[in-house]
């Protein structure tokens, strides 16, 4: 499939989504939307692909939404559409059965940030900066940002960084857990791509249930996790890569898994 506003290649065992709408410092419209959907689509279904990484370049990650189409949003019928997609987006990327991995360098604002945050694993390089601006222009984040934020670093910090629309640097956004990684700068893609690499070694099966039962069970009480978690144990407990991966551990041999 032929994109315009992404550019995609496989690197070893990564997918690597590129942000490309440089005249626009990649501010994510609605077609960039539609085209990172079914790239993920891509590479979930590609069995040699195990994790999939965004990234914007080396200069930025995204400046946000596209304020020209957000500008035109002026009901809440227009508004419950148009946000209706970015939801569709964010929640492909938490519901992709592989690790989703951004890899930051630059800015990373506001709905560039809360697709970000829809991400398993964050990574960023040194002088990357963090921001949700919407309380600048009289909205509220709109892209999941006032659910997941709060959920990665906290309510309280949260509020904080929403209250004051203020950007944060890459020290501060690890210091709070909003990115896993924190690497020298231009060395974003190159830590994902090992984080990657070492998943290919992984059990791909394993990746897809635990991701599953965290983003779940995040949403149930402890109780009700931990019974949902029983249930995906004892599913993959029929699998032929837990077999295989046991096996290889009383062996000590390396574990080769299909994926079944």
């Amino acid at each position: 499939m032929d994109f315009e506003t992404i550019v995609t290649r496989q690197s070893g065992s990564s997918h690597i989504l590129t942000l490309n709408r440089p005249h626009r410092r990649n501010a994510v419209d609605l077609q960039m939307m539609e085209e990172i959907i079914a790239a993920a689509r891509q590479a979930e279904a590609e069995p040699t692909v195990r994790a999939l990484i965004i990234t914007g370049g080396k200069d930025y990650f995204s400046a946000g939404a596209d304020l020209n189409e957000a500008l035109a949003v002026k009901s809440p019928a227009a508004g419950a559409e148009y946000f209706g997609r970015w939801h569709r987006l964010n929640a492909t990327l938490e519901k992709l059965g592989k690790p989703v991995i951004a890899a930051i360098e630059g800015f990373c604002m506001t709905g560039g940030c809360e697709m970000a945050l829809a991400c398993d694993i964050r990574v960023a390089g040194e002088g990357a900066s963090f921001a949700i601006t919407s309380s600048r222009i009289g909205t509220v984040p709109g892209a999941g940002g006032t659910q997941r934020l709060p959920r990665i670093v906290g309510i309280a910090k949260a509020l904080e960084l929403m209250f004051s629309a203020e950007t944060i640097g890459a020290a501060e956004a690890y210091r709070i857990g909003l990115i896993n990684r924190l690497v020298p700068a231009g060395e974003a893609l190159k830590e994902a791509c090992a984080m990657a690499a070492v998943y290919e070694k992984r059990a791909p099966l394993s990746h897809a249930l635990i991701k599953r039962a965290v983003r779940q069970g995040m949403q149930m009480d402890l109780a009700s996790g931990v019974e949902f978690e029983t249930f995906v144990v004892t599913t993959i407990y029929g699998s032929e890569d837990k077999q295989e991966g046991i096996s290889a551990f009383l062996e000590k041999r390396e574990a080769s898994f299909k994926g079944r």
